[in-house]
């Protein structure tokens, strides 16, 4: 077996699928970076062991690089839980294939079914997107233009009342078609065109939490915990504003609800390597985690929190989410929720397009 070099695997580093390389005595002679992601192993703590020492106590593994080596063609073995060395577990759906090459015999190619969900999940949600954004749109253009008559028609109705008293009801009706006219116009925002410029992510969260403190001074703590060596991210500066504003803002309208002692939120960032998003492959991508102390968001509308007029307040229009989904979406991301009594957090995921990321650089800020 000629002694394999990193010019032999140059094609397997930018994979998202895990990749692991045996020679002709199961003995790991390559591991790509998404493996080492999903094994939690360095390359140098596998490279040169026997796939048993790796994954011991896995006889399914075991059998499907048995059958693929019987059979020289390639085994899949679907849906198994799989041990690393370090006592890691997770569930994955393994492919083994035989290969004709001086450095390798087989490859191993790892899928995740937590990544498998999270990818159907998504496409999932971007088709429900759609679906609420053309319904949306159509709502609005079917109920401004009945709005503008019904406003001038009070407007004309109150100049021939005889009594000045009787306008009181002819201001509820245009203050009301007013609101609902401003509502529409929520609605329709989405549709615009972003406009994108090199945006640093935490200019935008430090932003989002100046509004917060002038709208809740005395009671809402806001702490940061920022990675400053994130670069810049090619955004619409006011929409990604926007997006974490309507989630802050929900947290706080729901910890003020339910008197949340010590009401607080946090803004955290990190660097997330190897992200697919949109059936895009990243290096780098922002993680913003948004977390709050709150009562947390009612079951019976967890799964439907990004829907249009879903919202867990009475007083809540129920489009915060809808726009701040539809807000990181244009921006090829995603966002997501975790919710418990005591803790909610929404992660966003958003590209960066660039080769290298310099060095982590972590900054604890205090509120």
């Amino acid at each position: 077996m000629v002694q394999p070099t990193p010019d032999h695997f140059a094609g397997l580093e930018h994979l998202a699928t895990a990749i692991i390389l045996l020679d002709n005595t199961q003995r790991v002679v390559y591991v790509n970076p998404s493996a080492e992601i999903i094994l939690a192993l360095s390359a140098t703590q596998i490279i040169g062991q026997q796939l048993n020492d790796v994954f011991p106590d896995c006889s399914i593994l075991t059998l499907a690089v048995n059958n693929a080596i019987k059979q020289q063609s390639p085994f899949r073995e679907h849906e198994f839980t799989i041990s690393t060395q370090r006592h890691h577990s997770f569930s994955v759906t393994c492919t083994v294939t035989p290969i004709d090459t001086p450095a390798a015999s087989l490859i191993l190619e790892f899928q995740p079914m937590d990544a498998q969900l999270r990818i159907a999940r998504e496409e999932r949600m971007l088709i429900q997107q759609q679906a609420n954004a053309e319904l949306l749109r159509n709502l609005a253009h079917e109920i401004r233009n009945p709005l503008g008559g019904l406003r001038g028609a009070a407007q004309l109705l109150e100049h021939e009342l005889p009594t000045p008293s009787l306008r009181e009801y002819t201001q509820v009706i245009i203050k009301e078609a007013d609101r609902l006219h401003a509502l529409m116009d929520r609605l329709l925002i989405p549709h615009r065109a972003p406009k994108y410029q090199p945006t640093n992510i935490h200019e935008v969260l430090e932003r989002v939490r100046s509004l917060l403190l002038a709208e809740s001074p005395q009671s809402i703590i806001i702490k940061r915990d920022y990675d400053l060596s994130l670069p810049e991210l090619i955004g619409d500066r006011e929409k990604l504003i926007q997006a974490v504003l309507n989630i802050a803002r929900n947290a706080v309208q729901a910890m003020r609800t339910h008197n949340t002692p010590n009401s607080q939120i946090t803004f955290r960032t990190r660097a997330e390597r190897q992200v697919t998003l949109a059936k895009k492959r990243y290096r780098v991508a922002i993680k913003l985690e948004i977390t709050d102390n709150g009562p947390g968001i009612p079951p019976s509308i967890r799964d439907r929190i990004f829907y249009p007029l879903v919202s867990g307040s009475e007083s809540g229009s129920g489009l915060g989410l809808t726009l701040a989904q539809t807000f990181i979406t244009q921006h090829h991301g995603m966002i997501e929720c975790e919710s418990e009594p005591g803790k909610t957090c929404f992660t966003v995921l958003l590209p960066i397009e660039t080769s290298a990321i310099k060095s982590t650089s972590i900054k604890q800020l205090e509120p």
